[in-house]
């Protein structure tokens, strides 16, 4: 979990100092060498390769184990969905040096290596006292659809981001919260698109806070699902305000940093509401458990 999170990070890392191109085309060599000639960006691109190569092969480990230790059916399910995006993001990774990418090509390359960071924190938790099997609790059916479709939408705002920085739109709105100075700007170019990341944002800020406050009205503090509902708002305000931090940074040694704070931050988000909706689906089992043994009585 902690490598794949440094592959998020890293990856980040690579394209907000335009590393992608530091090997060249050549892949898995870099400039046609195993320890390629030192420069700043081949350096950042062959480490991110590097810790994604680690990240990997422990990944495929987890995977071997997790089947020979005879696993819950969901623990399988983590390690084979991790294992899957993690060999999808690497060569999408490949592909995008050997072969130049569009960039809507290109971010879907955080957004799969952001799924394989989540599957393996659901590894992770799966095996703590939060996360086991034994944690279930009663839910709506609306609260449910409510966890779902949150998340998927918290993905499109990440592919949103993503598509941002390959686009290198950033510099699209100066100014924050407004955008150039105005509520509304001209919807084109680079200003339109960071302009509909913004506003996404909000959406997720909206949606978040709604689903705190119907999850309040059910569950106690203590819950679980509460915990974990709180902990979404918390971090999609510090998001939002990360995304205030990169503007002003913008054009000052600090942006770059704190546009891999936007990163961390996004992808503890995600991790966040893809364990809530596991909560989510553990609660419909229980009700068909409950609903069959009622049949069977």
């Amino acid at each position: 979990m902690i490598f794949m999170f440094l592959v998020l990070l890293m990856g980040a890392l690579v394209t907000k100092t335009e590393s992608g191109r530091g090997c060249g085309d050549d892949w898995p060599l870099c400039n046609g060498k195993f320890v390629p000639a030192y420069t700043i960006e081949s350096m950042i691109e062959y480490s991110h390769r590097f810790v994604a190569g680690l990240a990997g092969m422990l990944m495929l480990a987890v995977f071997v184990l997790v089947f020979l230790t005879n696993a819950r059916k969901e623990v399988k399910w983590y390690a084979s969905g991790g294992l899957f995006f993690t060999i999808l993001q690497a060569i999408l990774g490949a592909m995008a040096v050997v072969w130049p990418q569009s960039s809507p090509v290109l971010a879907l390359h955080f957004g799969f290596s952001l799924l394989a960071f989540s599957l393996t924190l659901l590894l992770a938790l799966a095996y703590t006292k939060s996360g086991s099997s034994s944690q279930k609790t009663v839910m709506s059916s609306g609260l449910r659809m409510g966890i779902w479709l949150t998340t998927l939408y918290c993905y499109g705002v990440v592919y949103l981001g993503a598509f941002v920085r390959h686009t290198k739109s950033s510099g699209g709105c100066l100014g924050w919260p407004l955008c150039n100075g105005q509520v509304i700007p001209e919807l084109s170019g680079e200003t339109g698109i960071v302009f509909a990341h913004r506003l996404a944002a909000i959406g997720m800020l909206i949606l978040v806070i709604l689903l705190l406050a119907t999850v309040s009205k059910t569950y106690k503090r203590t819950d679980s699902v509460y915990k974990w509902s709180q902990w979404s708002l918390i971090f999609v305000v510090l998001q939002i305000l990360s995304g205030a931090l990169v503007t002003y940074t913008m054009g000052y040694d600090s942006y770059l940093l704190a546009s891999l704070l936007h990163t961390l931050l996004v992808s503890c988000l995600f991790g966040m509401l893809s364990y809530l909706t596991v909560l989510a689906i553990r609660a419909k089992q229980t009700e068909v458990a409950g609903v069959r043994a009622a049949e069977r009585s």
